[in-house]
């Protein structure tokens, strides 16, 4: 019976779904050619490669926004593909598209993620001579550095959806588009509810118009948001916002950067992380035989470049990892006389 389980799915997807979704029997593929697994779609695999990886588990100990923040309700970077991952399937379900196909895209769009959120991100980028984005290096993780090197061999869709859910880009299957616009949405959320329970931000200093028009809570202004990208894309071959609303909603993710993500309160700290991991980058770059075995192999067997070797490393260290190995390596230890 199991055998036929798989193809049961695929048929309920070709039946129910929308014409314009990604149908998982007609997906373009995995770069290694591998046998179908007898009761799980090609994206359901996918799903749970991404759960049980490495990388995705180490979310829970990076920023999102707040550096080290004291309280426990504060979002760290799993908190927000989780919430990603959740607004996604809420809108691909209303949409009629694939929910395997995006939820495993949002949950693998910041396996990248560097240790102390953007910070981290930029102070990659600055040092390092090939630049550094996190989008790119979600890409890497799941093609090449998971699994001991071997990757993790997703589907091209998922791979498409991960590597193109910034702003500027554009996925290739609407399950993908859905995860884009997700993504923005979440973080314009969260981050303004976390804003609010740190007392650096209140809905006052929302603008009157943005609150009139989107709502006068996080939980009204999602909805709107939802309720928006649903009503504008049922039954099209494109998944977006009405000019209205993604108006509004660019201006109040300009809002947040004026007066969040760039606050003194709550970005305080950043400087410091930044510099940090910039040590962190030189001091590998020059000491190429203190990175782990399995990094200092994708040099020497895969021809990988040193530099972006040690991206990959520093991008990988969970916040409190990268602060162990910056005072192992740069903080004399106490010492006593024999």
């Amino acid at each position: 019976m199991a055998e036929f389980i798989r193809g049961i799915l695929e048929e309920r997807e070709l039946v129910n779904l929308s014409p314009y979704a990604q149908k998982s029997r007609y997906t373009k593929g995995r770069e290694k050619p591998e046998p179908e697994c007898d009761i799980r779609t090609a994206y359901m695999r996918d799903r749970d490669r991404i759960v049980h990886c490495k990388s995705f588990r180490r979310l829970k100990d990076k920023t999102q926004v707040f550096l080290a923040p004291q309280g426990d309700h504060y979002r760290t970077r799993l908190m927000h593909t989780l919430e990603v991952s959740q607004t996604a399937r809420t809108v691909a379900k209303c949409l009629r598209l694939n929910e395997d196909l995006t939820e495993a895209i949002a949950l693998g769009h910041d396996l990248g993620h560097t240790p102390f959120g953007h910070a981290g991100e930029r102070a990659l980028n600055q040092v390092c001579p090939y630049g550094f984005h996190h989008s790119e290096q979600s890409g890497r993780l799941v093609d090449i550095l998971e699994k001991d090197g071997k990757g993790l061999n997703l589907t091209w869709e998922v791979r498409d959806g991960i590597l193109n859910h910034g702003t500027a880009d554009s996925p290739s299957t609407l399950e993908g588009q859905t995860v884009r616009l997700c993504d923005k949405i979440s973080y314009i959320h969260h981050d303004m509810d976390d804003a609010e329970r740190a007392g650096i931000l209140c809905e006052e200093d929302i603008p009157m118009h943005l609150r009139s028009l989107l709502g006068e809570s996080t939980r009204e202004r999602l909805n709107t948001f939802v309720h928006d990208i649903v009503q504008n894309s049922s039954g099209k071959d494109k998944v977006s916002m009405s000019e209205e609303i993604g108006e509004a909603m660019q201006e109040l993710r300009s809002f947040l950067y004026r007066n969040l993500y760039t606050n003194d309160v709550a970005k305080g700290e950043e400087k410091k992380a930044q510099a940090m991991l910039s040590e962190l980058y030189r001091y590998y770059v020059t000491h190429s035989a203190d990175l782990p075995l399995d990094f200092r192999m994708l040099i020497d067997k895969r021809g990988e470049m040193l530099e972006r070797v040690v991206c990959d490393y520093i991008s990988g260290m969970t916040d409190q990892y990268s602060m162990t190995k910056f005072r192992e390596i740069f903080i004399p230890n106490s010492w006593s006389r024999p």
